[in-house]
Formats: structure tokens, sequence, C-alpha cells
């Protein structure tokens, strides 16, 4: 509360006089988080019902019925396992690269952008890689992996040092994409640990929380399918064995943008700067990472954090709304005469990375 009240003084302060911050004269990240925040409180004034999570029933449907894609990726993973030690380094590239593409496309199955509309993914997400790929305006994943390699060349051929964190987004289809890739790092020893940041609260209607982290691994283990509930075995012992850490910080459910963190909640800056490499997925993040602000397409990831590298970091998001960076001069401009809708639809999607070690 105390946050929240300090935030909306911050505000008032960037308004005339004495006026007030209102639904249409406040930035509308902020006006966005201040709904889902008294949402949320609503059902917490109200004991009988004061842990029940809204958007559950939404969730749960979407991760039913996303079930056809979740076998296929996990067969997919499953395969990979019986032939990891086997795969040369360009192989292994050559799956990073892939699983990158499933966690960012998985981003395209968000509640809070479908208005509560059918998103689930019905058809394996790597089928679909190929015809995607031209819609993905920045890609900057090898330099995600460079980084990868040389973290793991630090720790010598048998134990990988980098500690990988995975800032979630939506839970259902998208949340089974990020845990295989995650799975994917840790048995190529591309990473020796990873940790998740998901939602103190039910969040943007289909954000992740630790109640969805830990059913979907149950839903999964559970699986009538051999693939499948081997995925969830293996995930729950990454839990037990602690090489999988689940953090939740309420920082994640307020309005303030990334590069205030420091400021506003050192804790978890610290936490992320213990991280090798920070994957942020979805909308919402990048809409944080960036402060919301309608920057020339042109203009540079890294200007645009305005100082908030605890790590290095890689946004991983399908565009849903207007604010996008570090594009080629005239790519903006071409693809809004081509298609006017082409920052909101979902259709187009980013890989972007920034280092404070970049020389």
């Amino acid at each position: 509360m105390e946050q929240w009240n300090q935030y909306v003084e911050r505000q008032q302060a960037l308004l005339d006089g004495d006026e007030a911050p209102s639904w249409f004269k406040s930035p509308w990240l902020y006006m966005e988080c201040y709904m889902y925040r008294r949402i949320q409180e609503s059902v917490k004034l109200n004991p009988p019902i004061c842990d029940f999570d809204v958007f559950e029933e939404g969730k749960t449907h979407s991760f039913f019925e996303s079930q056809q894609a979740i076998m296929a990726i996990c067969t997919y993973l499953q395969g990979l396992h019986k032939n990891m030690e086997d795969l040369s380094e360009e192989q292994l590239l050559e799956q990073f690269l892939k699983l990158v593409q499933v966690s960012l496309w998985g981003n395209k199955c968000d509640l809070s952008i479908s208005a509560g509309q059918d998103n689930s993914q019905k058809s394996s997400p790597i089928d679909s890689l190929e015809t995607l790929k031209h819609m993905i305006l920045v890609d900057d994943s090898r330099l995600v992996w460079s980084m990868l390699m040389n973290s793991r060349a630090a720790g010598g051929p048998v134990k990988p040092v980098a500690r990988v964190d995975i800032v979630l987004d939506n839970a259902g289809f998208e949340l089974v994409t990020d845990l295989v890739l995650a799975d994917f790092l840790l048995a190529s020893k591309l990473a020796s640990e990873i940790h998740f940041h998901g939602k103190c609260i039910p969040w943007f209607v289909s954000d992740t929380t630790r109640k969805d982290f830990e059913w979907t691994m149950r839903q999964v283990q559970s699986a009538n399918h051999k693939w499948m509930s081997k995925c969830g075995f293996q995930w729950q012992g990454y839990m037990k064995q602690g090489t999988w850490v689940y953090h939740d910080h309420p920082f994640w459910t307020l309005p303030h943008e990334f590069c205030d963190m420091s400021k506003d909640a050192p804790d978890l800056y610290a936490k992320l700067q213990k991280s090798d490499l920070i994957f942020f997925k979805g909308d919402l993040n990048y809409r944080k990472l960036t402060g919301d602000r309608r920057w020339d397409y042109t203009v540079s990831f890294d200007k645009v954090l305005r100082g908030f590298q605890p790590a290095p970091l890689c946004s991983l998001r399908t565009l849903k709304a207007d604010v996008q960076v570090g594009l080629r001069p005239g790519q903006g401009e071409k693809l809004a005469a081509t298609d006017p809708d082409w920052m909101t639809s979902g259709k187009y999607a980013v890989i972007q990375f920034s280092s404070p070690y970049k020389e």
C-alpha cells in the first residue's frame, strides 16, 4: 500500500497544479496496473473468497485446450534428452534457437489481449517455426548463445556456471514452453540453475502465479501421455534438487518502470544481479523495460533501458502494445504502411539482447 501511495504522489507531481491522477490523464501503464490491483483488492476484502483467483478458469481452460501442442513439445524435448550428449556445438545451437523461438511464440497466448476468447495453441509449435521466422523483426538470439557459451567455457567442460533467470509472463501453454526451454538449458549444460519469477497475485488475466506454476507441473506430471508425464517428473525433480527455484516479489505487480527497480526494490535488483542471463517474457515486461514510451523505432534497446542492467538480459516478446525499439531505419514505417495493426496484433515478435558487458 505504501509503495502505491508513493507512486500516486509521484504521478500527481507530474500533473499541473492540484489535479489528481485520473483514468484519462495518467499513463496507461499506471492505470492498467491500478485496475488489476483494485480487482485483487475487492477479492481480498471478502474473506470467504479472499484467496480466489478470478482468472483461474480462463487459465485452466487455455492449458487444457493446448494439450496436443504440449504433448508435441514434451515429446520433442524427450527426444533431445536421448541424444543430448551426442550433439555437436552446431547442432546444440540449432536446438537452442528452436526452443528460444518456441518460448517466444508461446507469448501469443495472452488472455488479457484476447479478452477471454480462446487463444490456445492447437498445433505443434516446432512445425510452425520456419513459417514464422520472417515475422521476427529483431533476432539477437545468437548473441544470447554466445554469452551462454562463454559462461559455460568459464566453468570448464563438466560444470557450467551460468545462472539463468526467467521473468515469466502467461500461464498455460506459454509457461510450458518456458519450462521446456529451462529444461534444455540445464540438460545441455548451458546453465546450472534456473530461477523463475512470477506474480504474487492474479495479474493481467493470465500472468503466472506460484499456484499456476505448481498446478502446471502437477498437471504435466499426471498426464496420460508418456513423454509429457516424464517431463513433469523431471521438472518436479529439478525443484526438489534446487536447480529450479521459483520466486515472486511485489514489485512485479507495481506500475513502476524497471529502471526504478534499484531504488524501489533494491532486494529484487540485488537478486537479479546474481544472474548470468535474464529472459524477460512478454509484452508487459517489455513495456516496463522501455518505460512504455513512444520511442522512435530506431532508438537502441540499450538506451531505452535507462540504466536497468542488473545482468545481461533478453526480451522475448510478441508485439501487442504501441512501443517498439531497435528496428532498422525505415523498418517500422514500412510495416505501418503495409499492416496498420503491426504493433498490436501479436503477429510480429522480437528477441532483443542487452548486456552491461558489451564492448
